[in-house]
């Protein structure tokens, strides 16, 4: 295919047309600025509350961080008080994020029983009167909306809501194709992508089952999006997205990532934690990354077994450092993430 377009939000150019999707507890300011290299042109914080921010609890401040080198930067609310978020988002906007993102596609259990994420697409009204609030709160900055199509089978409201979002000034939409109560299973279908498309004027980004370079030039070209949203398949992965942006460029894939490039990188990302996070808690939150990072290494399962179970970050690395020379093997289908997105 010819080279992809940049991705423009209002006055914003985003280039490759690549995002990184909103992941709890992993798309902190660290993780945005180590995976930025491989080719994301829109970095997303992990989803913020909204009113926790507003209570400036220090917690969720932290989230909001920005390294200058991950920009553009969306920063993520989510809440159901529309004055609540349109207070939350003026302080992001002061606070430097590029774009404020409104939450309405999350389905994880503790953001939907509160009434926020997916949950608020069973009422339209709801929706559109917190795009209204945050659009007219926030002065300088895109303001865009990632959501499913609904909260459940045979209600999509995907489309009345952003019909009318549109209307009142939001400035692009992602839309994840499925349902809030579908969570992850069984596969997207981007034909309701495409039909957003068609929909709004504003740019629409896809997002759902993108794996690997095919499927993004796929989701690309048949919804005729403006970019795609890449989540759970970066995890322990940055090289896919490599793949993708030499894709939409139009240019040949690169070979994959050897083994010791795996374990070179996650000892990078360890380094980084501990001497952002302290070591204690900085080896307790790489845990998960390692888990990502080793996936398909020979004795990737006993030797995540004994990262779990070590306190500091030397025996970590030199835990890694055994598995340079080991190969790869084979594996099946990727067991169920425990990320919200």
């Amino acid at each position: 295919m010819k080279p992809a377009s940049p991705l423009r939000i209002a006055g914003i150019e985003i280039t490759p047309p690549i995002a990184l999707a909103p992941m709890a507890g992993v798309t902190n300011a660290l993780f945005r600025k180590l995976f930025k290299p491989f080719g994301f042109g829109l970095t997303v914080s992990e989803f913020v509350s909204a009113q926790s921010l507003v209570r400036m609890n220090k917690r969720t401040l932290e989230m909001i961080d920005v390294y200058p080198d991950e920009r553009p930067t969306s920063v993520q609310l989510h809440g159901n008080d529309p004055a609540v978020m349109a207070q939350a988002a003026a302080f992001v906007e002061e606070c430097g994020a590029d774009i404020v993102d409104i939450n309405f596609g999350c389905p994880a259990p503790k953001i939907v029983k509160g009434g926020d994420g997916a949950a608020i697409l069973r009422d339209p009204d709801l929706a559109v009167a917190i795009c209204a609030a945050v659009r007219k709160a926030v002065k300088r900055v895109p303001v865009t909306v990632k959501m499913r199509l609904g909260w459940e089978r045979d209600n999509y409201t995907y489309l009345e809501i952003a019909k009318r979002a549109e209307a009142v000034g939001i400035d692009a939409f992602t839309l994840h194709g499925r349902y809030g109560k579908q969570f992850y299973k069984p596969s997207a279908d981007w034909s309701y992508i495409a039909r957003l498309k068609e929909a709004v004027k504003v740019p629409v980004i896809g997002n759902g089952d993108i794996a690997s370079a095919a499927d993004a030039l796929r989701c690309y070209e048949e919804s005729g999006v403006d970019a795609v949203m890449i989540g759970r398949a970066a995890l322990g992965n940055p090289w896919l997205i490599r793949g993708v942006a030499a894709a939409m460029a139009g240019e040949p894939q690169p070979g994959p990532p050897s083994v010791e490039e795996r374990i070179d990188f996650a000892r990078a990302h360890l380094d980084a934690m501990v001497e952002r996070y302290g070591e204690k808690s900085g080896v307790f939150q790489m845990r998960k990354h390692v888990a990502w990072y080793i996936r398909g290494i020979a004795g990737a399962s006993a030797l995540r077994e004994q990262i779990n179970h070590t306190p500091d970050a030397e025996s970590v690395r030199e835990l890694l450092a055994t598995a340079r020379t080991r190969p790869a093997v084979i594996v099946g289908p990727e067991e169920a993430m425990e990320v919200a997105v």
